[in-house]
């Protein structure tokens, strides 16, 4: 199915790279495409007007296709996860006494920006913890932490250090009965699990580009539910003002933004480089298709998997996790530095997080990268 595709990896062979989840490889035609962009600027003569609107247009289309989004204009252009959730924190209006709900352990960049609008306005930051037992669910505990006061439940599709899968689905049926908003972390799920804005219905969905994305650092994208339609971006740049593709009327200042989602560009949100680099990741990512992605890594990681059975390590039902990523985990404290020293010692990339080994495999990965990795762990004492 991806013959074609591997055309495109630069990994070298004696490497084992299962981290795409830390970040993913620059493909051939990503790289071209940013090199052209650099060639550009030698002769900033050729670069007109247009090109500070049209291809980011372009790559509006390209994310919402992927996330099946109706509108291109509910897609905005941001630097970094961080930027898009606080931007959505900035544009969420708490009072004293609403309370966010989360996730316990999230990864940074999806607490403090709640930190700060919930000790601003004297709001709760209502923390979920993981069970310790496995049979309780922390998708119910979740469910059961909303009720009246709960203004945004803020959450990722996929946990970043095992791949432990929300029920979003649920969970929007929740936050509709109390009137709250839905806010997700896309950044270690779409591109790589399938993710339609029309099943899951969220108010915004943040991602990074430089994970399952395939895009360069410093670029990612957001979609921007009715609810941010009037609010308000972090900065007043230029380019997110009503009629700044007007270059000759600039200075006829405007006090209405771009209309949804773009008025939360970030400034330079043109960059030459970056956008076209991101928007060759989504076309490559959009014929790979998510839906087959997850089928492949899920298919070169079963019958490995199963060898851990009886041994010092276990994973999450795989009804309970992602295939593209999951965490091989401790039943007993072990030296994870020896451990981890062993992997790069045998060229296997992976991550360690919390009590467990994040493994994230994609299209380039074969069965026997996995069961390189397992059989390594499997001599372990």
């Amino acid at each position: 199915m991806f013959e074609a595709a591997l055309k495109e990896f630069q990994i070298p062979e004696n490497q084992t790279y299962l981290n795409c989840a830390y970040m993913s490889p620059l493909v051939k035609s990503v790289e071209e495409a940013g090199m052209q962009g650099m060639i550009k600027k030698r002769n900033p003569g050729i670069i007109t007007t247009n090109d500070f609107f049209e291809e980011g247009d372009l790559l509006r289309e390209e994310f919402a296709k992927l996330i099946g989004a109706d509108e291109s204009k509910r897609i905005a252009i941001i630097p970094s996860a961080s930027y898009g959730l606080a931007t959505v924190a900035r544009n969420i209006k708490l009072l004293k006494g609403d309370n966010i709900v989360m996730a316990a352990e999230q990864f940074p960049s999806n607490y403090y920006s709640w930190q700060k609008a919930c000790d601003q306005h004297e709001a709760e930051m209502r923390i979920i913890k993981r069970p310790s037992s496995t049979h309780d669910s922390w998708n119910e505990n979740i469910l059961h932490a909303i009720d009246s006061e709960t203004k945004a439940v803020a959450l990722p599709h996929a946990y970043w250090a095992d791949g432990y899968l929300f029920d979003l689905k649920k969970i929007r049926d929740k936050t509709r009965q109390v009137g709250a908003l839905l806010i997700i972390d896309g950044t270690q799920s779409v591109g790589a699990l399938p993710f339609k804005i029309q099943e899951i219905q969220p108010d915004a969905l943040i991602c990074a580009g430089y994970k399952w994305l395939f895009g360069p650092y410093s670029i990612g994208l957001a979609y921007f539910g009715s609810y941010f339609d009037e609010g308000e971006p972090i900065e007043e740049n230029w380019i997110n003002r009503d009629k700044s593709e007007d270059f000759a009327g600039l200075v006829n200042y405007k006090s209405d933004y771009q209309p949804y989602a773009i008025r939360y560009d970030v400034g330079e949100h043109s960059n030459f480089i970056l956008v076209p680099m991101m928007l060759q990741a989504l076309k490559l990512i959009n014929s790979w298709d998510p839906k087959n992605i997850q089928a492949h890594c899920a298919n070169i990681s079963e019958h490995a998997l199963s060898k851990l059975e009886g041994s010092s390590f276990f994973v999450d039902k795989a009804s309970e996790r992602s295939a593209h990523l999951f965490g091989i985990k401790f039943k007993h404290p072990i030296d994870s530095n020896l451990l981890m020293d062993k992997l790069k010692a045998e060229k296997i990339s992976v991550s360690l997080r919390g009590n467990s080994i994040r493994v994230s495999p994609h299209i380039y990965n074969t069965t026997e990268d996995i069961e390189k990795l397992i059989n390594i762990l499997l001599q372990l004492k």
